[in-house]
């Protein structure tokens, strides 16, 4: 079992003086294609774009020395809710190694790469009306297809768009976090499934069981007293 995590819009500044060092170099070019665009692109023209206030500007600012800035896992570079809830500094080497984190710039790594902080979104477009979804095109979904793991995909709208796993031999489930309102309905509470997603990672990545399908996750999500419910692909999650 995989679990691929969206990434967070916030990083930790700085690093290591170590090169840079991302998984699946199928997708190198890509990432050189997107570093590339972002370094011709002043910083303050950035600003529009990457839609964050002038007093950010020192995020668009890393966007010009990607190749050359201090790098960190991913797994420590992505900051907030999820990424508290996982507690990525107490997991063993075992729980990392089934953690996969998607990404705008660099579309998936694995949590142990060494990566630059940086500041772009699955859903931006660049000068010139150039989204960074038709930079991926059917790339990631290539590499995700060919896992030879069941992948549950946590990511959500513009990330899971850059490469949806398509191919109906690799088993995959999304997974949605519904918070139960005192009259009995359901709805997304953005904050609540952030968090839940990060227990639930938690959870997966360090179970001594290992899962083949979505059945085998939710009995494991269950086992820790999580409330679930499974439709073919998609795993639900439900809070109070």
């Amino acid at each position: 079992m995989l679990i691929v995590l969206p990434p967070s819009e916030t990083k930790e500044p700085g690093g290591e003086n170590d090169p840079m060092d991302v998984s699946f170099p199928a997708l190198d070019p890509i990432r050189g294609r997107l570093m590339d665009e972002l370094a011709s692109i002043p910083a303050e023209e950035q600003l529009a774009f990457l839609k964050i206030s002038p007093r950010l500007i020192a995020q668009a600012e890393a966007n010009l020395t990607l190749r050359e800035a201090p790098t960190l896992a991913s797994i420590y570079r992505y900051t907030g809710v999820l990424f508290d809830a996982l507690d990525a500094g107490t997991l063993p080497d075992p729980a990392l190694n089934r953690i996969l984190i998607g990404s705008a710039l660099f579309g998936v790594t694995r949590a142990t790469d060494a990566i630059p902080a940086y500041r772009l979104s699955g859903n931006t477009t660049l000068p010139g009306k150039k989204t960074v979804r038709s930079f991926w095109g059917t790339a990631l979904t290539e590499v995700l297809n060919e896992l030879p793991h069941f992948i549950v995909d946590m990511r959500s709208g513009a990330y899971h768009s850059l490469g949806p796993v398509k191919d109906p031999a690799v088993g995959v489930c999304t997974v949605r976090v519904e918070t139960e309102q005192p009259d009995g309905t359901r709805k997304v509470v953005s904050h609540f499934n952030k968090h839940y997603k990060g227990e639930l990672a938690r959870c997966l990545a360090t179970s001594a069981e290992d899962a083949h399908d979505i059945d085998g996750v939710a009995e494991i999500a269950a086992s820790a007293g999580f409330r679930v419910e499974t439709s073919p692909t998609q795993l639900t999650l439900i809070t109070s």
